[in-house]
């Protein structure tokens, strides 16, 4: 199973790409760990989380082809 993770903004620059495959990801959890062993100093970030463009809070399960965002903080203007 994979998924694609989107990072947005400052999160782009921090990973170093604006998109990353994961593969053998079940949990959103299990997701958020793997990206910050790859990039340990996205934690310093505040972002929010989209998956299949909803934002979302908590625990989700993760299905194949499934998009997922990293958002950093934004305003209108």
């Amino acid at each position: 199973m994979e998924v694609k993770v989107l990072f947005f903004g400052v999160l782009a620059e921090v990973a170093g790409t604006a998109l990353k495959h994961y593969s053998d990801v079940n949990l959103m959890s299990d997701l958020k760990h793997r990206i910050s062993d790859d990039f340990p100093e996205i934690v310093h970030y505040n972002f929010r989380i989209a998956l299949n463009s909803q934002i979302i809070e908590g625990e989700q399960e993760l299905k194949a082809g499934d998009e997922i965002a990293y958002l950093p903080p934004f305003a209108g203007g």
